[in-house]
């Protein structure tokens, strides 16, 4: 999975999106229902380090690949949405295996 752009696009992609979903599901909740805003403070830190992560591997992969925007545009919107990047994910991976398939074998 590391080993191509795609790959690692959909790591950070993977690890983002479980970030985003625990900022919504956990840290909210207990800012606003517990009172504990330390919560939101660093778990949207991550979140924020995370996301920019991903904007980074998603402007690398599109670089590399020569991505239109039909193909870039799909993953910069999932971003923002909850489960948005496990969504995307299919049609990244379907796009990781033909280029494998496409590409010469050493």
């Amino acid at each position: 999975m590391l080993n191509s752009v795609i790959g690692r696009l959909r790591l950070i992609g993977m690890i983002e999106g479980v970030s985003f979903l625990v900022l919504l599901g956990i840290a909210m909740p207990l800012k606003y229902l517990a009172d504990m805003p330390t919560a939101v403070l660093v778990v949207g830190s991550i979140h924020g380090g995370l996301f920019l992560l991903y904007l980074v591997a998603l402007a690398h992969a599109k670089y590399v690949r020569n991505w239109s925007i039909a193909k870039w545009f799909p993953p910069l919107v999932a971003s923002v949405l909850p489960f948005g990047p496990f969504v995307v994910d299919g049609r990244l991976r379907r796009e990781e295996q033909t280029t494998a398939e496409s590409e010469p074998r050493a």
